[in-house]
């Protein structure tokens, strides 16, 4: 106990001294334990990565379950965690019309703190929904983008601070399928991406649409700058489903995206192109969307072809408009590729998984030379491995469309561990797992598990 011996204060102003000493305390001692937030789609250090300790790797839908609670409808948004706080985006499949939804819950318990409808009408295929990209915190604001453009803030008492439409402000978005990029906080300010079609497709969109990276202020959502991003690319390689990744390198920052046949770093203040390189689609070919978002590592930026391809290493640190001899590596495609899942980055390597039906296999790969340490084939569950890979404790967390998780050894590529979290007959789950002061977050189809080492299975909500 903390011992304040301050006579002349007041008993309430030594009682609020003693919450602030306790606060602290409790501070320290989870930054002294490598305790850290999850504060975006691809965790505190952009790659995938967690420095906790202590995970578990022995789990159930009933085991180690911290607590866990029922989500109204299916999403493909990561859970993102701040302190007590787990932010979902989520759909709401019992309303109708159908709804898109802001939620927050409480960390220690999975109680809802609140939940706010956002819109109605949730999908425009029945491939994936507009609730798809992970919302994103600073700590004091926490911001939501759906894929029909709206995006909006709250603070951490569920208080709406400012909302705007993205499509309303710029232009109906011109994809084939349901668009989906998470936004980031880097530094201050809020980035978003739109790398589109140059035409209408399916009835949406407009002539001579641009694609652009879009830097906003965060505690008000007004715009600072709109960079135009050209491509050489063609009808559906125009669309990138990727999400912006900051970097520094030798004292440069910068804003690393890929789509559109190529990968571009952008000044963070400015938007102005810094370099380029491209492409991966030389006969542009017309049907090449891109999924994965840059792998960033090891002096190199993964730029991920789809659909099979080759993945590429560039070399960090150039400047202006590049051709191949910018490339550090290529992998061969029938050992490495990566159609949708994004690359991590942890203990020095890239873990890469390459989603192809029934051959899906999780590599360690060495960014310098491209050469993979160990390769893992996935089990066969008939469904496809497509969640990007979380790294943290020594292990790689990855999930399945069936919600069935991998538990890897990130030493040895061995399987520790394959764990049902899905319901029987589920499919397309697509969230990634998260990591945050000694827990897994896990997101299903319909329910959000919150997963710890010797948790007691808590009442589902």
């Amino acid at each position: 106990p903390v011992q304040i011996e301050t006579p002349s204060l007041g008993a309430e102003r030594i009682m609020k001294m003693k919450k602030l000493m306790l606060a602290a305390l409790t501070l320290s001692f989870a930054l002294s334990t490598g305790a850290e937030n999850w504060p975006q789609w691809r965790g505190p250090h952009h790659n995938g990565f967690s420095k906790e300790k202590n995970l578990p790797d022995n789990f159930s839908k009933t085991k180690n379950v911290a607590w866990s609670t029922e989500m109204p409808g299916m999403a493909a948004a990561t859970p993102v965690i701040w302190g007590n706080h787990v932010f979902i985006s989520t759909t709401d499949e019992g309303q109708n019309p159908r709804t898109l939804n802001a939620a927050a819950l409480d960390r220690r318990t999975g109680r809802i703190l609140w939940n706010h409808v956002i819109a109605e009408g949730v999908s425009q295929d029945n491939r994936s929904n507009y609730a798809s990209n992970s919302p994103v915190t600073d700590g004091k604001v926490a911001v939501y983008f759906y894929g029909n453009g709206d995006l909006v803030a709250y603070d951490f008492a569920g208080k709406r601070i400012w909302r705007r439409n993205i499509e309303k402000d710029y232009g109906q978005f011109a994809f084939g399928w349901t668009f989906s990029s998470s936004p980031i906080l880097y530094e201050g300010t809020l980035y978003l991406q739109v790398l589109q079609r140059n035409e209408p497709t399916r009835g949406r969109g407009v002539q001579g649409a641009k694609s652009y990276l879009l830097a906003m202020d965060p505690n008000t959502g007004k715009t600072k700058w709109k960079h135009i991003r050209p491509s050489k690319a063609a009808a559906e390689s125009l669309e990138a489903f990727s999400t912006p990744v900051p970097f520094e390198h030798n004292g440069r920052k910068e804003i690393v995206i890929a789509g559109g046949d190529c990968a571009t770093g952008h000044d963070p203040k400015t938007g102005r192109e810094l370099w380029r390189w491209g492409t991966w689609n030389p006969n542009r070919i017309g049907h090449w969307r891109l999924v994965p978002s840059p792998g960033i590592g090891g002096g190199v930026i993964l730029a991920s072809a789809p659909k099979g391809e080759p993945i590429y290493a560039i070399k960090a640190g150039l400047s202006g408009t590049q051709d191949d001899s910018a490339l550090a590596w290529t992998s061969d495609k029938r050992a490495l590729t990566a159609d949708v899942a994004t690359p991590s980055f942890a203990h020095g390597d890239f873990f890469i998984l390459a989603d192809k039906l029934r051959d899906e296999t999780l590599s360690r790969v060495e960014p310098k030379t491209g050469r993979v340490k160990w390769s893992l084939t996935l089990p066969d569950n008939r469904q496809l491995w497509r969640t990007s890979p979380t790294v943290a404790d020594g292990k790689v967390y990855c999930m399945d469309h069936g919600g069935n998780v991998a538990v890897v050894s990130a030493n040895t590529g061995e399987l520790i561990r394959e764990v049902a979290m899905g319901r029987d007959g589920d499919k397309n789950t697509r969230s990634s797992i998260a990591v945050s002061q000694g827990q897994l977050f896990i997101r299903s189809n319909w329910k959000v598990f919150c997963i710890g080492k010797g948790a007691q299975v808590a009442k589902a909500r």
